[in-house]
């Protein structure tokens, strides 16, 4: 009996203690800029891979952290970078959309960039043709 009125105890005196104490804050915003949002390949020929870059700097007081890169299909693949970015820095969002399965002469891809940022999505578009 005196264990289980110990334990209860400490429990109490921890839940009292930590209700004082301030909260930290976690996943703090910043803002970013993109060079460009729109990578036009121009024409390509059936088959070939396009290597498309997107730079970024973030622009804001707090570490630009990438969470999901999503692209919108599976003839596309997408990196991020996978430590956070530092106030003032650039880093580049690189994706890679397979041409041979594309069954259409107008190339049109997404990929969706969600970050620390308000919006916190951002949408990269690729766009070219097939010959």
């Amino acid at each position: 009996m005196m264990k289980v009125l110990s334990i209860i105890g400490l429990s109490l005196l921890l839940l009292f203690a930590c209700k004082d104490k301030q909260e930290i804050e976690v996943g703090a915003q910043t803002s970013m800029h993109f060079k460009s949002t729109v990578f036009n390949a121009g024409t390509v020929y059936k088959g070939e891979v396009i290597k498309a870059v997107f730079e970024v700097e973030n622009t804001g007081d707090h570490p630009l952290v990438f969470g999901e890169v999503k692209p919108s299909c599976s003839c596309t693949l997408a990196k991020k970078p996978s430590k956070p970015i530092m106030p003032g820095k650039r880093t580049q969002i690189i994706a890679e959309v397979n041409t041979a399965d594309l069954h259409t002469k107008r190339i049109h891809k997404v990929v969706t960039v969600m970050t620390n940022t308000a919006p916190n999505i951002t949408l990269l578009e690729i766009k070219g043709r097939i010959k």
